[in-house]
């Protein structure tokens, strides 16, 4: 039998949890939450005194005794059928939350299941995730939300281990053959770089962005038969979850379909050591492309982890985008 449904340790990501729906993983993902704290065992109240009991040490009737002895039956029955309905709930039936370790068994194969044995510290919460919540994208390592827009999906493979979000759906590229999508979302710390600021950051990651997602991506492939020319059409400063930050936006022209729009947005990181933090936008142009708008949206969206209400900080607005 498979564990019941509820939180558990994401085995792709184990510093989060992830929601098991009782069949197969979902998208829903979390920061460990605090450890329960175990359930007292049940009180049980001292037995009433037997009438006409003596109330020396040794005294006492023949009739108390009997009392005595059937009341402590019924209490040893009740505990025996009671450990053996816990057990029961823990060897794999509904319950979901006893107290003693449950071994989970998992799936067959071809279908993906839980963890072997769930975690201990924090025990699977029988609360579902909110429907009515916004959704969010969660990058636990650089500290940081992103709002996911309608029709848009978290990965479903770990094929770029940076890329957080994209648009559902795929298609033909029109240069090298291939699947593309019309819009994808990657957020990275930046590393091995000379930039001492957002700035400086932004305006030389542009240049690697528009490569990667329009002339040569790191198959060595050409999607789109390589990168024309391009045009910058907005950049400046930002305040990015409460910091401030830089971005640079690009409009390229490709030899193969309608081109796109990169942005690179810089900012410094909330979390661990502060080093920058890179989110990167690639969108489609032409009438399939996600609107400006969407990246404008997201852009301003970004918030520190556990602080949905954060959005302050120095900086203007988005300019402008066309």
């Amino acid at each position: 039998m498979t564990p019941p449904p509820g939180w558990y340790r994401d085995p792709s990501a184990p510093h989060l949890e992830r929601w098991w729906d009782g069949t197969a993983w979902t998208d829903q993902r979390r920061a460990p939450q605090a450890p329960v704290p175990p359930v007292p065992a049940p009180f049980a109240p001292p037995q009433a005194a037997g009438r006409g009991q003596p109330n020396g040490p040794a005294g006492g009737s023949g009739r108390a005794k009997a009392v005595a002895l059937t009341v402590a039956g019924a209490v040893l029955l009740g505990a025996i059928g009671t450990g053996a309905f816990v057990l029961g709930r823990d060897d794999g039936g509904d319950g979901g939350t006893g107290g003693g370790t449950r071994a989970a068994t998992a799936p067959a194969t071809g279908t993906s299941g839980p963890p072997v044995t769930p975690p201990t510290s924090t025990p699977p919460s029988s609360a579902p995730p909110s429907a009515d919540g916004p959704a969010v994208v969660v990058d636990q390592l650089n500290g940081i939300t992103l709002p996911l827009p309608d029709g848009w999906i978290r990965p479903q493979e770990a094929a770029d281990p940076d890329l957080v979000m994209s648009t559902d759906g795929t298609y033909d590229c029109p240069g090298d053959p291939g699947l593309c999508r019309h819009g994808r979302v990657f957020s990275r710390t930046a590393t091995a770089t000379d930039a001492t600021t957002p700035k400086a950051l932004a305006e030389s990651d542009i240049a690697t962005v528009a490569d990667e997602a329009y002339d040569e991506d790191r198959l060595g492939r050409r999607p789109f038969g390589g990168l024309v020319s391009h045009r910058v059409v907005g950049s400046g400063q930002i305040a990015v979850a409460g910091r401030a930050g830089y971005y640079v936006r690009w409009r390229v022209t490709t030899e193969k379909g309608p081109g796109g729009y990169v942005q690179s947005l810089a900012f410094p990181s909330s979390v661990g050591t502060g080093a920058p933090v890179l989110v990167r936008f690639v969108f489609d142009a032409g009438p399939d492309g996600p609107p400006l708008s969407v990246m404008d949206r997201i852009t301003r969206g970004i918030r520190p982890v556990g602080d949905a209400d954060t959005g302050g900080g120095v900086g203007s607005s988005i300019g402008p985008s066309s």
